[in-house]
C-alpha cells in the first residue's frame, strides 16, 4: 500500500512540475517601459500568454514587426477581454517592458485603442 501511495505521489509531482517551470517575466526589463504606436496584425487569445502581434513604423519609415505578451486569458477574461478584443487593422498604443535581448518583444502593461479606450489589464505577474 505504501508503494502505491508513493508511486502516486511521484506521478502527481511529475504532472505539477511543468507548471513550476513557467518562465515568468525574467526575459524583460523590470524597470524600463516603452510605448509603441502600431497596427495589430494578429491577436492570439491563448495560454500560457495571450499575444498581440503588431507593426510599428520607425522614424525612417521602415515597418518593424513587434510582439507583445499579455497574461493568460484566465486573468484577462474577468477584465472584459475576449478573443475578439482586438482585430487585425486596429491601431493601438502599447506600453510595456522591452525584452532584455533587444528583440522586438514586450511584456505588455497597457493597451490603448485609437479611440482613447484603454483595455483593462489582468495581473501581470503570470
Amino acid at each position: 500500500m505504501r508503494t502505491i501511495f508513493f508511486s502516486g505521489l511521484a506521478f502527481a509531482a511529475l504532472l505539477v512540475m511543468p507548471g513550476l517551470a513557467h518562465h515568468g517575466w525574467a526575459a524583460f526589463e523590470g524597470e524600463k517601459t516603452i510605448t509603441l504606436k502600431g497596427t495589430v496584425t494578429d491577436f492570439h487569445f491563448v495560454n500560457p500568454h495571450s499575444v498581440i502581434e503588431f507593426d510599428v513604423t520607425d522614424e525612417k519609415g521602415n515597418i518593424q514587426a513587434w510582439e507583445g505578451e499579455l497574461t493568460s486569458p484566465m486573468h484577462l477574461i474577468p477584465k472584459g477581454w475576449s478573443k475578439v478584443s482586438l482585430d487585425a487593422g486596429d491601431v493601438v498604443a502599447i506600453t510595456g517592458y522591452p525584452a532584455k535581448n533587444g528583440s522586438h518583444v514586450l511584456r505588455i502593461r497597457k493597451v490603448l485603442l485609437a479611440n482613447g479606450k484603454e483595455l483593462p489589464m489582468g495581473t501581470v505577474n503570470h
